[in-house]
């Protein structure tokens, strides 16, 4: 019996060049990520620490060194680093401190472009906590 050979079918794959450029753009991305994720995960942890403040009942009591000294401790529990007790913004509405926290995060991506990324984090329920990336 005779056997007919098979047809040949186009090849499909990935090129080399195709491979390195994919390559290249997954580890400019994982770069990327390296550097943020450290700053989104400090910014979280701050939230984390003025909401809880926030809704402490002694809050009205509290002296603003107190709140400061409370914050610091807090930070260092949860690794929290570059943070002073300064930055800490205390205003009080009506008796009430309200606990924020505003800074920007700068870090160099290459040669002399750097990205900026501004967090706002606040104990107010209503406030908006937003991070603007420039």
């Amino acid at each position: 019996m005779l056997r007919t050979p098979a047809r040949f079918s186009r090849q499909r794959g990935l090129t080399l060049f195709g491979f390195l450029f994919t390559a290249v753009i997954l580890i400019m991305l994982a770069m990327l990520a390296m550097k943020l994720v450290p700053a989104y995960i400090e910014f979280f942890s701050i939230k984390k620490i003025l909401n809880s403040m926030g809704q402490e009942s002694d809050i009205k009591s509290k002296s603003n060194a107190d709140l400061r000294s409370d914050f610091m401790r807090r930070a260092s529990a949860d690794y929290v680093d570059g943070k002073r007790a300064e930055d800490l913004l205390i205003e009080r509405k009506s008796g009430m401190p309200i606990l924020s926290v505003d800074y920007e995060f700068r870090t160099p991506l290459v040669a002399n472009v750097s990205l900026v990324i501004e967090f706002k984090a606040s104990s107010d329920p209503s406030a908006t906590a937003a991070a603007d990336i420039e």
